[in-house]
């Protein structure tokens, strides 16, 4: 069970780093809405009692496909998930990822039920998938960061909250994200 267990923790360390390699090579978003951009631009500056409303607003616009019926598979999708039914959530999710692949949330969501079931490594492509069709999706890169530290990566873990301070640097979460690891990680090299 011992070989079982580190060549899994291998496995998904090997897929992690790979993962991550890929959304340093990303480059910049394609084409965003005005409004996405005028909120990303605010969350730059806003002050951190004001980071969350700003937050859910980029999630919002986030949320919106285009087409009044991928919003419903999204939806209950998030309804299932929210019910704790992530293998039901997956079904709506796989179901709206087939018919709009160049939806963003669609990925996340689902990366959000596939964890849901244990399912780290399908979990960890769609956080990859997210993040290359909007490489400032905050909610995929900190979900990638909690399956980072779970598998024993804390230094990695790290690194990608630093990126997520960058893309919302007055969030009070990410500094206690922030803080917790570098203590963290303080206390194992002493």
């Amino acid at each position: 069970m011992g070989m079982m267990t580190r060549s899994f923790n291998s496995t998904v360390a090997s897929l992690a780093t790979a993962v991550w390699i890929s959304i340093l090579a990303v480059g910049p978003a394609q084409a965003q809405s005005d409004r996405i951009e005028e909120l990303f631009d605010e969350l730059q500056q806003v002050e951190p009692e004001r980071v969350m409303r700003i937050e859910e607003q980029i999630w919002t616009e986030w949320s919106k496909s285009g087409s009044p019926a991928m919003d419903l598979l999204l939806r209950r999708g998030e309804e299932a998930l929210e019910a704790g039914k992530p293998e039901l959530a997956a079904d709506h999710l796989t179901a709206l990822i087939d018919h709009a692949p160049d939806f963003a949330e669609g990925y996340h969501a689902r990366a959000t039920a596939y964890y849901g079931l244990g399912l780290i490594g399908p979990a960890l492509d769609d956080l990859r998938q997210t993040l290359v069709l909007e490489p400032r999706h905050f909610g995929a890169m900190a979900g990638f960061a909690v399956i980072l530290e779970e598998v024993g990566r804390p230094e990695d873990a790290l690194a990608v909250w630093r990126e997520v301070e960058k893309i919302t640097p007055n969030n009070p979460d990410v500094r206690m994200q922030l803080e917790r690891l570098e203590l963290e990680l303080e206390g194992r090299a002493l």
